[in-house]
């Protein structure tokens, strides 16, 4: 019996969480026996990933006129027919009325198409007419949430009912190895990922900082990353005469031995999906603090066992919590105790039945 051939289409495999969420799925898939290939949109590939790529990323730096996007399209349609896979499993941000119609019934098969919603923001997954994007994803046999509460979103925005919710995995053991490759010295609680406030509220993290005793304490903040608010964060931090307690550091290629060495890592994002960084730093073994946003941590997080969760919104909660983990050893040890434990339902293997329930029906 052949191998189940499947396309993951993602929009890159570097710079965030969905895109290395799409990465770690081709090496789930393809460790398991399926015949993976993968498709990237921008030429940004910076994660472990297996399979065939197909880098159209290339022909949009060649060619990034209407012409260039017509012929990207047609490529991908070409590779679809000779390649004849048994699923598409698309992983992109799908916003654009016009080509989302095109493209669901022009080049991918609509009956063995399915579709990754990795965030509680529907919007940013669904065109933006509700009427097309009703009439679009109707005929796909699943619609994947990486969230139940996400999942229940889209059930009650656009009544579909081929909705399932499919966690993100954990983490798989080349993370674990990369977190051991190094030691960061000193006393730092952590935040990393993208430098983008309206989605991950940086803004929030530093005033919870500035009003928490841990820069009295010498414990430093750091934040890992990059993006286009990293100058308007580093103003907020100067303004707060912070500059020496909370430290920005670059993007790093290996994020890990910072998770592993910190005290514990911080999330204050308005919305998310199925927070990588939270899962990530509990493999790795590093509690978490927080915010209950929409949607992931509460389905995560569970309070005083392997880290803590507090009301969105609230810099003194965050700060509180912050001080609590950092204060209390007997309250820490329980929470750094239970970490990698707390997550063993997202071991890639529970997860991969999942998948394998849907890919080999």
């Amino acid at each position: 019996m052949s191998a189940v051939k499947v396309l993951i289409v993602t929009a890159s495999l570097g710079g965030g969480g969905a895109e290395r969420s799409a990465a770690l799925l081709s090496i789930l898939l393809s460790d398991a026996g399926y015949d993976v290939h993968i498709v990237s949109v921008l030429d940004d590939i910076q994660y472990d990933y297996k399979g065939k790529l197909l880098n159209l990323g290339l022909l949009k730096s060649a060619d990034h006129s209407t012409l260039g996007r017509l012929n990207r399209l047609l490529v991908l349609r070409k590779y679809l027919r000779e390649q004849q896979f048994d699923w598409v499993i698309d992983n992109r941000t799908r916003t654009v009325s016009w080509s989302e119609w095109v493209i669901s019934r022009w080049i991918y098969p609509a009956k063995k198409t399915i579709y990754v919603v990795r965030n509680f923001r529907a919007d940013l997954y669904f065109p933006s007419n509700t009427f097309i994007a009703k009439k679009i994803y109707q005929l796909s046999p699943y619609i994947v949430a990486v969230s139940k509460e996400a999942a229940e979103n889209i059930r009650k925005i656009y009544g579909y009912k081929n909705v399932i919710t499919i966690y993100n995995p954990a983490a798989n053991e080349k993370i674990i190895e990369m977190a051991n490759e190094q030691q960061i010295s000193g006393q730092f609680i952590l935040s990393y990922g993208r430098l983008h406030d309206e989605s991950k509220n940086l803004s929030l993290l530093i005033e919870s900082y500035a009003k928490s005793s841990l820069h009295q304490k010498k414990i430093l903040l750091y934040i890992l990353g990059d993006g286009d608010d990293l100058e308007m964060l580093k103003d907020k931090v100067q303004a707060l005469q912070l500059s020496d307690s909370i430290i920005f550091v670059p993007k790093q290629h290996n994020p890990f031995p910072y998770v592993k060495s910190a005290l514990f890592t911080v999330l204050s994002s308005r919305y998310e999906g199925f927070p990588r960084v939270v899962i990530e730093s509990l493999a790795i073994g590093t509690p978490v603090v927080s915010v209950d946003c929409s949607s992931g941590p509460k389905e995560i997080i569970m309070n005083e066992h392997n880290g803590i969760l507090v009301e969105n919104y609230n810099p003194e909660a965050l700060a509180q919590a912050m001080n609590r983990l950092a204060e209390d050893q007997n309250l820490y040890h329980i929470c750094k105790t239970n970490a990698q434990t707390s997550i063993a339902h997202l071991s890639a293997e529970n997860i991969l039945n999942e998948w394998n329930k849907i890919l080999k029906k």
